[in-house]
């Protein structure tokens, strides 16, 4: 948390602005353009039928894009929940690629028996499940080409009843792991609930948003580059203060959407 207290009033300053680094063009890029991601959305994967109504409410396509995820890839999905993307991820892998789907193991209650019923576990071998803090994933280093992190960061903020700041993870831990388990020049995708910009990190556990500048405070705190900004979630009519289960804003929250490289 050293990096936070004195950086992120600057960077919330500045957070509509931030200079973006130009993408680095390479031979990872040129697959992804050309890469049919609209394959992955068929029915014929064995997927709940409620995902296919959720694809187009979630940008999911657009969102898959932005990762830039291929074939023989290891994604390591931070937060993974039941296995929505996870499901879409490892159909992207295929049997050469792995993908980590991590929740924390406070997460149970909260997932019932959602990861099990989802049937991906079986369907597809390339996927194991982690039950792990943020802070410590149990990867070893530069194993990952792709981390993700949906709907995540503030999470890290977030005090459940009965328990103390950082059950899930130590928050500058947390992104210290994820450039510590990503390869050289892979990719860090992060996607959360818009707060206001300035608001305290603690919003993560007010209303369950996070001010996007503190993700970029501690992610380049530990040595990611922010290369790529998609408004594909934006929503200019959220006042970015109400609690994102309030039925007034719920799956309707303007959404940042962030791409960094190590």
């Amino acid at each position: 948390m050293k990096h936070l207290v004195l950086g992120v009033a600057v960077a919330a300053l500045t957070a509509c602005t931030h200079p973006v680094m130009e993408k680095p063009h390479g031979a990872a890029e040129d697959a992804a353009a050309s890469y049919d991601y609209s394959a992955a959305f068929g029915t014929e994967f064995g997927r709940p039928e409620a995902d296919y109504a959720d694809y187009s409410l979630r940008k999911s396509q657009e969102i898959l894009t932005f990762t830039g995820v291929l074939p023989g890839m290891t994604v390591l999905e931070l937060e993974a929940g039941g296995g929505f993307y996870t499901d879409l991820f490892g159909t992207v892998v295929g049997e050469a690629g792995k993908v980590y789907q991590q929740n924390p193991a406070q997460f149970d209650g909260f997932l019932g028996d959602s990861v099990a019923e989802r049937g991906h576990l079986t369907r597809m071998s390339q996927i194991a499940y982690l039950k792990v803090p943020f802070d410590a994933t149990g990867l070893a280093d530069d194993e990952a080409d792709i981390v993700t992190w949906m709907l995540g960061p503030h999470e890290l903020w977030f005090v459940p009843d009965g328990t103390e700041l950082g059950v899930f993870g130590d928050a500058e831990a947390a992104f210290e792991e994820i450039a510590r388990v990503l390869k050289p020049g892979g990719v860090f995708v992060a996607l959360d609930h818009s707060a206001p910009a300035g608001a305290p990190a603690s919003t993560g556990n007010d209303t369950h948003r996070i001010d996007k500048a503190i993700v970029i405070e501690m992610a380049e705190a530990a040595g990611l580059t922010l290369i790529e900004e998609s408004d594909v979630l934006a929503n200019p009519e959220d006042d970015l203060t109400v609690n994102v289960f309030d039925p007034s804003v719920r799956r309707k929250t303007d959404r940042f959407l962030l791409k960094f490289q190590k």
